[in-house]
């Protein structure tokens, strides 16, 4: 629930942000007439975000409700591909976003511009849609890639979507002033650890789906060694299931934010660092950006 909340609070601040900025351009243009198409935007975009997401849990649920032989082995399967989307998906809006930030309301008002000077309603409204379904299509992977926590994950994005609402009103509506550069920065981090927590995940979906497959069919039992080693996780690292299960508190904070498993492989452990350690470096050099020299008066000279 926690994590799920972050995430979609994150990204729906950054919906918010984009229909604030088409509101406010609306307004000083003097279209407001056409806020009812910003607003239509909004509805039909969270509309789509929930079928897909309706889409999504009714395929995992089918398959956890099937009878088919293999039915055990595609969900599993199936969650590892949902959270390597996820994680493709939020890495890349964590740092893609990160560099876009300062220029946003400059791309969002010339799109803006664009869509009054040719089709006005259906391209604000276009506009709108697409920005809102981004972000609800990646807080959707991700519930999917949570299902087997059940509906928590859901009463999270529930919360988070209520918290981006709350933002964007005091922002725009009421006037109160807000660092987002720091609200950003603090999401950006949270959303670095629960998206590491994610490879350590979609690693035990894959290493399940193995020993879950060599179970069914003996020509396949070679895929898997018995414990406790893992199909192709390699050796257990540690087991604290005993001290600090990632169930109970304070194991499960930990796992939510910074993806604690109590039982740990190696692969796990070597994944996780390497991803925190890649993708957390990308995101801090988004954060400040090296300039480029400017050249000097002598070096202009022919």
């Amino acid at each position: 629930m926690l994590s799920t909340f972050v995430i979609t609070l994150r990204e729906g601040v950054e919906a918010a942000l984009v229909v604030g900025i088409v509101l406010a351009y609306l307004s000083k243009a003097g279209r407001s007439n056409l806020n009812s198409w910003v607003y239509s935007g909004i509805g039909a975009g969270i509309a789509a975000s929930v079928v897909v997401g309706v889409v999504f849990l009714w395929t995992l649920g089918s398959l956890e409700a099937s009878n088919h032989l293999y039915a055990p082995v595609f969900k599993p399967l199936l969650e590892a591909i949902f959270g390597l989307i996820a994680i493709v998906l939020l890495s890349w809006m964590l740092i893609w976003m990160t560099k876009q930030a300062k220029s946003l309301k400059g791309e969002v008002e010339r799109e803006i511009d664009q869509a009054i000077q040719t089709n006005a309603a259906w391209g604000v409204f276009g506009l709108i849609f697409f920005a809102v379904l981004r972000e609800g299509f990646e807080t959707v992977v991700f519930i999917a890639a949570q299902f087997q926590q059940g509906w928590s994950p859901v009463i999270g994005a529930a919360g988070g979507l209520t918290g981006a609402i709350v933002v964007g009103i005091l922002l725009f509506k009421l006037g109160v002033k807000i660092n987002l550069k720091q609200f950003f920065q603090g999401m950006g981090i949270f959303l670095l650890l629960i998206v590491s927590g994610l490879v350590i995940g979609v690693l035990a979906h894959l290493d399940k789906s193995f020993a879950i497959l060599s179970q069914l069919n003996p020509r396949y039992a070679s895929l898997c060694l018995s414990e406790p080693s893992s199909c192709f996780l390699g050796g257990l690292i540690w087991d604290a299931s005993t001290v600090l299960s990632q169930k109970q508190f304070p194991g499960v904070i930990l796992h939510t934010l910074f993806g604690y498993v109590d039982r740990l492989y190696g692969i796990e452990a070597i994944a996780y660092l390497s991803f925190l350690t890649i993708v957390g470096r990308l995101y801090l050099q988004s954060l400040n950006p090296v300039k480029e020299p400017k050249p000097s008066a002598l070096s202009e000279q022919p």
